[in-house]
């Protein structure tokens, strides 16, 4: 059996996960890595992007979709974001419509639109439709 540690996943509105699991799969800014039991500590910036970890040998999934950073200490992890869902917690067709309202305002002829301010927002969109879609048995 794997040994386990304790993931913490904390917004500003609530403790969206605390428990201990086996593995954790993420996107920094520098690159997709894993989190082992023991592993070395570190401190860095997540993308938003699909956050995976394992739990009784179930993949479960959360969509980091605000800024965020993860912290590897001694037997614990702890990811500090902006947003943060999990896999069943997300309501698809509020995510389809998010994406659909970003994709338009970036398609528009309007030379007044905030570029990056829409392109955030699809991305987040698109992060959590993928993660409903595969993780969320929906």
């Amino acid at each position: 059996m794997a040994q386990e540690f304790k993931l913490e996943i904390v917004t500003p509105e609530r403790v969206v996960f605390s428990d201990d699991v086996e593995v954790i799969s993420a996107n920094s800014v520098e690159g997709r890595f894993n989190v082992f039991f023991d592993h070395r500590p570190l401190v860095t910036k997540l993308q938003i992007s699909p956050l995976t970890f394992k739990k009784e040998k179930q993949t479960q999934a959360v969509a980091i979709s605000g800024s965020g950073y993860l912290e590897v200490a001694p037997k614990k992890v702890t990811i500090l974001c902006e947003r943060a869902e999990l896999a069943e917690e997300i309501d698809k067709e509020r995510a389809e419509e998010a994406k659909k309202r970003a994709e338009d305002r970036l398609n528009s002829k309007n030379e007044k639109i905030d570029e990056a301010r829409a392109t955030a927002a699809l991305n987040r969109a698109l992060t959590r439709i993928r993660t409903a879609e595969k993780f969320s048995g929906k």
